[in-house]
């Protein structure tokens, strides 16, 4: 289900202009960490389109700015905690997605509610990244931040 989620979730964002890549060029999914979605996420992804850019995805071990990860799904690692790597695309034109409300700092958290999975959406975190999400994603969000972040 989440797998499905981090496709859906990009039709409803939008990048600042110019960090998106050209048309036909590739968005980048990035799953940093441990990739719990195996070939799902592959399967979710193959011939799915955003904005008329081809979605790619991507797995790494560590992230930071310069490797053009337009969207990011933040699981740790041993290599490099949640709290790092947040920290590392602090500002940068990417939508990040963490699980659990614990992991503040990115712009969407995954949780599980009554058996569902849901989402929250730190509007205040996309704006620093740049971003602007959809009020009608905002309103299927099971909570909306709004202020100043620590």
């Amino acid at each position: 289900m989440k797998a499905a989620y981090l496709y859906k979730l990009v039709s409803f964002v939008d990048w600042p202009p110019g960090s998106l890549p050209p048309p036909g060029a590739p968005v980048n999914l990035c799953v940093v960490g441990d990739d719990p979605f195996g070939a799902t996420l592959d399967q979710v992804a193959q011939n799915q389109q955003v904005n008329g850019r081809p979605l790619i995805v991507r797995r790494m071990a560590t992230v930071s700015k310069s490797s053009g990860c337009h969207v990011l799904y933040i699981t740790g690692s041993k290599r490099q905690s949640i709290a790092s790597a947040l920290q590392s695309v602090k500002g940068a034109p990417s939508l990040t997605i963490t699980d659990g409300t614990e992991a503040r700092g990115s712009v969407v958290q995954f949780v599980v509610r009554e058996g569902r999975v849901r989402f929250t959406v730190d509007v205040t975190i996309a704006a620093q990244n740049g971003l602007t999400i959809s009020a009608k994603l905002l309103s299927l969000a099971l909570s909306v931040r709004d202020g100043p972040t620590s």
